[in-house]
This record gives C-alpha cells, structure tokens and sequence, in this order.
C-alpha cells in the first residue's frame, strides 16, 4: 500500500511559495470495475461507501423513493465515513420530481451570538485556520436532519423510521473498518485530544484500531433510534442538543452556539438554478454556494475560446484556456457571493453572472499567455461595496446520486467540512460508546471579515448566516428535456473543478460516464498555480503550459464524484461513475 498520507500542496490557494493541507488526504486508489455489468433499469444509487449505496438500494427495492433512500444513505454514511459527513453536518440537495426541480438547503448557520469578528485574535488578525478548525467556534447549527426531514415531508414514500433501520443496524452490530477510514484516522492526532472520539478510534495505548476491525456504534445507533421515533426533534431538542452545545462550550476556545439555535433551525426550499449549455440544460444549487455559478462561469468561458471548444481532451491548448477561465470565475465567486439573505445579486439576478454577453467580455481578457491575479468583473450596472474575500482552506464532504424507479432523483453534497469536522464527537447525551462528529462549517465563513481596503466581504461571519459553500450537486437535462444526469463531488473548492470536468467529459467529449470520471483532475483559484493531478499531463504538456506562465504544481486531487447517466438504446437504463479516488460504488437494478 503506496503512503498517500503526506500533507498536499494546494499552493494556488494563496501565493506560489504558500503550501495548505487537502482537507481530506489522498488515500489508496481504488480500482473502480463496473459496479452495474449493464445500465440499471429500475433505480440506481451511487455512494461514498458500499454499505451506504447497499442502505440506498434496499430502500429503492422496498418501493422507496429517492428522498427516502437519501435519508438512509445518509444514515449510514454518517456512520462508516464520519470523516466526510454526519446527522451534525449539512448539505445541499437537489430533487427531481418529473416535473419540477427542487433546491432544498440544509447549510449550517451561525449561532445567534456570532459576529464577524469572532475569528479575530486581539491583535485583530485572523486566527490560524487550524486553530479555528480545532474549536467549538466553528460550529454551526447543523442543517442536515431538518433539511432530510423536509425533503420527506414533500417526497417521501416509505414511513421515515424504516428509513433508519439500516444505519442502526449497522451501528449495533458493527462494520468492518475501511482502509480511508483507518488511514484518515491515523493521520489526525487531534483525535486522540478528544476523550469520546479517541477511545472509539483508537485502543488503550493510543494505536489506532486497523482496518477489518468490527468498529460498534452504540451511541450513534441510540440516536438514530430517537430520531427515528420523534422525527428531526429527536435531534434538535432534548439530550442530543444539550450534548453538542456542552461539548462545544466545553472546548479550550469554547464556541458560541446555544440550545435555542438547534431549536430554532429551518431548512430553505430554494429556486433552484438552472442555464443552457451546449444544448443541455444544467440545473445546480444558488447562493449560500457558489458551485453550479462558479462552473458554470468557467463552462462559458471556456465556450468563448475556439480552441477549447472545439477540443475532444485535454491539450495544453485546453489546460490555459481553463485555467484562465477558472481565474476570472473564482475572482467574481470571491467578490460577490454569499448568504442571499444577507448579500444581494448582482444587479439583482445571480443568473447575471452567466450572461453571455458578459462572460464573451470576460472572455476577451484570455490571451495567449498567463495573466495575473485575476479582478473582479462587472456584471451588472449595480457595483457593490464589498472586498473580495482572499482565499482560504475550504473543506467536505460526500455526495449521493440516485435515481428511483419513478425517475425521481436526488443530487445530495453534505458535509462536516474538514476530515472529521472539528475532532469532537458527541454521544447524543447517552452516555455510551461511540456518537457522531460535530462540524466545523464557520470556519467556511471568510476569518477576517474586512478586505485589504477596509471594506467589508461578502461572507464574513453574521448571526443566522449561511457560510458560502462550494458544494455543486447537479441535474442535467438532455435536448429532449429528460433527465440525463445526477452528478457531484466532495473536495472543497476543488469541487468545482471535479464537476466542470465530468460534464465536459462526458457531455462535450463524449465518454462513458466512468471514463469522465476517471479523467485527471486539476484546477486553479486565482491564486498563484494551477494545480494538476500526478501524471495528468505529459512532460512536453508541462513545458509547454510552464512557457506560458504557468506555475504548475503536481499533487493528489482527491475528488469522490458519484455520477449516474442516462444511456438510451435497447441496453439502455441508467450508467454509473464511482470515483477510485474514494471507496464508493453504484448499486441498482
């Protein structure tokens, strides 16, 4: 087993010389066989983890719908890869009904006690980003359980407690430790500093427990018992909400949140959005994330470049024009988006983003050589008083794809942000072995709430505030108006570039689904190098971006994107993408 546990470079985050660590590290590459010998016919469900696509395909068999099997894939998965997402966690999620599509956001917010300066030092500079991931400030209320019971309410079929049974079963009999769960574990020391998540993760002499162990989850599967019985209030009142709130005030740099604040959550039910591109039709998640404008801002530009249209792979022709494309969107994801209830669209319409006379205009600033630190662009007569916020570690996360025999779908990104939230785990109140993790999303908030200007950032810290995302669960739509895709990925802000290239893979270039998914991964956040997957490009392809003026930095890019596609003819049904880079396979029949 190669070591893939070495911190990764993303230097572009920052400035050339500046390193951060991947959020979750690369781990052993998994050899992905076609997990459906042909498209399935009836339903289908791609997950981060076997056991949580298995969940997803037993609820789909008893006559569930997709929203159902989304509950109990996410049951599980909260259980078997609790370093990716869990019931204190949140997501975003996408539902297709045969008629209408449905943005359901179950993003975390902050406490009622939160202010932009919460991450500040007293000498007001931002706190090292570790130091605020470790602590019971970054937690936000989560938003994922509110959200999944909502998503029931409108769409459910099978009774919400049958929903849980495989996860508490799970919980009670126990799973077998994965090799990303041990290696991930074993990597993170300040597991070990927490008394509930070390004992659980690790034996008595601080070793941690090896892969094939059969890992028990007793306090988990209480929980989920309780939540089952009552419903989301199960969860946010009562023990489970006294327990996270006393955990998180009982850290050595306690946080804010109250007891009032889990009671107090709602989900939103969003429009989604939703724009033409090449003759599909793409329909992703708006603002408090910025994924679907942010690569949708990069397909367009890309449009605006005959060589990049025209190309059928990646070409180093290709490579400079999308990573000039990636500086200009993410200069706008860095200026203008936020928590719509606190930051406004330019000119009132975040659509105005992906004008197409406004990005042919952006488009005209790609030349035959790198450009600098890409500005902010215009677009729209109203400008704005913001600063654009300096990139910073983003972190997550899972997602599910399904599609129910209906034809009903879900596209679900959830998340804890970093690789094990902020290393706390709760009991729920139970006192007993095991529990869940709690997340670390405010620290997806910008740390310092002002720019180098004095003026203030789109997604600075307020109460009740939505941190911006990068999160870009998807639905694509053929010309015939079917659906025709369910895709996305965990990574961060990686996520974006995960998702543009799977569409192009397989909508522009035509692959096979799995093909699309496999295809190197790479990047850029307008910051100071493009970022590509090890061995992704030939060594003529690296001289020649280097000559344009590219600072280009090999690395792993652990992308996780579970993607089912249409495929029409007499073997037709739905094909599935499980990313090797993660333990996930697609299940159906």
């Amino acid at each position: 087993m190669r070591r893939l546990l070495l911190p990764l470079l993303f230097a572009s985050l920052l400035a050339p010389a500046q390193a951060l660590d991947q959020p979750e590290a690369a781990t052993t590459r998994t050899a992905k066989q076609a997990s459906l010998t042909t498209p399935a016919k009836r339903f289908a469900v791609t997950a981060a983890n076997p056991l949580a696509a298995e969940a997803g395909a037993r609820i789909l068999k008893a006559g569930g719908s997709a929203m159902d099997a989304a509950i109990a894939v996410q049951a599980v998965l909260g259980l078997v890869e609790p370093q990716s997402s869990g019931i204190a966690g949140g997501a975003f999620l996408l539902h297709w009904d045969g008629r209408q599509v449905q943005a359901l956001d179950g993003r975390e917010t902050a406490p009622a006690a939160a202010t932009p300066e919460m991450f500040l030092r007293p000498d007001g500079r931002p706190l090292p980003m570790r130091e605020a991931i470790l602590s019971g400030l970054a937690t936000g209320t989560p938003g994922v359980l509110a959200m999944l019971a909502e998503g029931h309410r409108l769409h459910g079929r099978l009774p919400w407690a049958q929903l849980f049974e495989p996860a508490i079963a799970l919980a009670e009999q126990g799973f077998a430790i994965s090799p990303r769960l041990f290696e991930l574990a074993s990597a993170e020391p300040a597991l070990r500093s927490d008394a509930q998540a070390a004992t659980y993760f690790f034996d008595a002499a601080g070793t941690p427990k090896p892969v094939g162990t059969v890992l028990k989850n007793p306090a988990y599967a209480a929980v989920l018992r309780g939540i089952a019985r009552q419903g989301p209030k199960g969860f946010y009142e009562g023990a489970v909400a006294k327990d996270i709130v006393r955990r998180v005030k009982a850290h050595a740099r306690p946080g804010l949140l109250e007891v009032a604040d889990l009671a107090g959550y709602k989900p939103v039910l969003r429009p989604p959005l939703c724009n033409d591109w090449r003759g599909y039709r793409v329909c992703g998640f708006g603002p408090p994330t910025s994924g679907h404008l942010t690569l949708m801002q990069i397909l367009g530009l890309l449009d605006t470049q005959p060589a990049a249209r025209s190309a059928r792979g990646i070409t180093a022709d290709w490579m400079h024009a999308y990573a000039e494309s990636a500086k200009l969107a993410f200069a706008d994801r860095a200026q203008y988006i936020g928590d719509p209830a606190f930051v406004a669209a330019p000119g009132g319409d975040w659509l105005s983003l992906l004008d197409g006379d406004y990005l042919r205009r952006r488009g005209e600033l790609i030349g035959p050589h790198a450009m600098g630190i890409a500005t902010a662009g215009q677009p729209a007569r109203i400008k704005q008083a913001l600063a654009p916020q300096a990139e910073q570690l983003e972190a997550g996360t899972s997602h599910v794809s399904i599609v129910d025999a209906e034809g009903h779908a879900v596209a679900m990104t959830t998340s804890v942000e970093s690789a094990f939230g902020n290393r706390v785990m709760s009991d729920g109140g139970t006192g007993l072995p095991g529990g869940f993790m709690l997340n670390n999303q405010l620290t997806d908030f910008s740390l310092n709430p002002v720019g180098a200007d004095g003026r203030p950032v789109a997604n600075r810290v307020e109460a009740g505030k939505r941190p911006r995302s990068s999160m870009a669960p998807t639905l694509v739509f053929g010309p015939d108006g079917r659906l025709l895709m369910v895709a996305g990925s965990p990574g961060g802000p990686v996520i974006i570039h995960y998702v543009a290239k799977v569409l192009t893979g397989a909508l522009a270039w035509g692959l096979p689904v799995q093909q699309a998914v496999d295809l190197p991964n790479f990047g850029h956040f307008n910051g100071g190098s493009l970022i590509v997957e090890r061995g992704a490009l030939t060594a003529a392809q690296l001289a020649d971006l280097r000559g344009r003026g590219h600072n280009v930095v090999e690395t792993d890019l652990t992308s996780g994107l579970q993607v089912l596609m249409r495929v029409d003819g007499p073997e037709g049904g739905w094909a599935g993408g499980a990313d090797p880079r993660r333990e996930g396979v697609v299940k159906g029949e």
